[in-house]
């Protein structure tokens, strides 16, 4: 441990990273340096930060902005791919993971650490996420993780720890949820949460309108959709994160984008987490409807499967992989022919495309119709059922 001289903490506020700094100082005997990432959390969350952190022992807080850059970079990205884990989690928590560690990376070097640390339990998925991203970036530099050395193990005894030593902590024992917030989602964890046949109660949604306090008015929403990303919406071109923040305030209030799941974590337990991605779920609609006009049925299958793919990937904290890079280049070309406008109806907490148009346009009204045409002969349709149920056939005739 006395060979560690400085480490550089991801940082939050909250009650164990607050915790951590000084147990470092302890048990290490080194400087700690804070390291916050704006990832879109809000105003509230980072109000203070920093003082807290030089309070709590730190000998400097670095906050850095990483917004326009989680969106751009990492959530466009993983939505060309469609991914979506174990079909309901839009993977708010994971796609941000990655960029904060890149930047916790980046701030270890320009203090000159040798060593970083972070707050995730030994239970859950976050510690494999940093940690997979550490090694890619930065093997050289010892991770410490407390979580998994100490020996408090309860809210109590690590608001005890601090009273002890005086420092200030806003947190409490009646704390009921464990929350992760940024500008995609907000996730909540804990309470009632954890017995599955426990209705979630009002107290766990923070963000988005019960569908029962939804108004009863829908409202009506329009994406413009280039090269599989969001560039619009009303007709007003936006950056990627003003597209999030924008969405985020019109679906909200209709209570889009709830969902309550048991998911599958990558250390082997099953967990239950209710989240919020109000404007996340209006993008991926729109998405998905582009890609219902321009994608033939095989080309949606293979996309299909790297959506799939590319969910466990994010969610198992794989980002700076090759398979990455080749899922990603993979998903690119489809994405060349996702261009178009989608109209999306939000009303009690369902969004629907409602309008789509594209130029890459595979439906075509003249082969479709069920009235008269002069496109299609439907007798040919005979021999195409012949040759494709021909195995069945010849199956058939063996058996008897």
């Amino acid at each position: 441990m006395s060979s560690i001289k400085k480490v550089v903490l991801a940082y939050s506020g909250g009650l164990d990273t607050s915790a951590i700094v000084p147990w470092l100082k302890e048990n290490y005997n080194c400087e700690v340096v804070a390291f916050v990432a704006d990832v879109g959390q809000g105003a509230e969350e980072l109000e203070g930060v920093e003082a807290k952190a030089i309070a709590s022992g730190a000998s400097e807080c670095h906050i850095v902005d990483l917004k326009d850059e989680l969106i751009a970079d990492y959530i466009y990205p993983t939505l060309k791919t469609g991914a979506i884990y174990e079909g309901t989690y839009l993977l708010g928590t994971s796609m941000a993971r990655p960029i904060i560690a890149k930047a916790q990376v980046e701030v270890a070097r320009k203090v000159g650490a040798d060593a970083l640390s972070h707050g995730c339990t030994g239970k859950g998925n976050d510690q494999v996420r940093f940690e997979s991203c550490f090694a890619a970036l930065a093997p050289d530099l010892k991770v410490i993780a407390p979580w998994r050395e100490w020996d408090l193990s309860s809210r109590e005894s690590l608001l005890d720890y601090l009273a002890e030593r005086n420092i200030p902590c806003s947190a409490s024992a009646t704390k009921i949820y464990s929350r992760d917030a940024n500008a995609w989602h907000i996730s909540h964890e804990g309470g009632e949460l954890e017995d599955p046949w426990c209705q979630p109660s009002d107290q766990v949604w923070t963000w988005t309108n019960s569908p029962e306090q939804a108004p009863n008015e829908s409202q009506f929403v329009q994406l413009s959709v280039k090269n599989g990303e969001v560039v619009a919406v009303n007709g007003e071109q936006m950056s990627p994160f003003q597209v999030l923040t924008t969405l985020n305030e019109v679906a909200a209030p209709h209570g889009i984008g709830r969902v309550d799941i048991v998911e599958n974590r990558l250390v082997g337990m099953k967990s239950r987490g209710c989240y919020e991605t109000p404007g996340g779920t209006v993008i991926m609609a729109a998405l998905q409807a582009i890609d219902e006009l321009v994608l033939d049925k095989t080309s949606r299958k293979w996309k299909d499967t790297l959506a799939n793919e590319f969910s466990h990937l994010v969610y198992d904290g794989r980002w700076f992989t090759p398979l990455k890079d080749s899922i990603l280049a993979a998903a690119e070309v489809f994405s060349t022919l996702a261009t178009g406008e989608v109209v999306l109806k939000l009303y009690k907490g369902q969004v629907t495309a409602v309008q789509k148009q594209s130029e890459n346009s595979l439906y075509s009204e003249d082969f479709a119709t069920f009235g008269e045409d002069d496109v299609y002969d439907q007798s040919h349709a005979e021999g195409f059922i012949r040759l494709f149920s021909l195995s069945s056939r010849i199956s058939a005739m063996n058996n008897k």
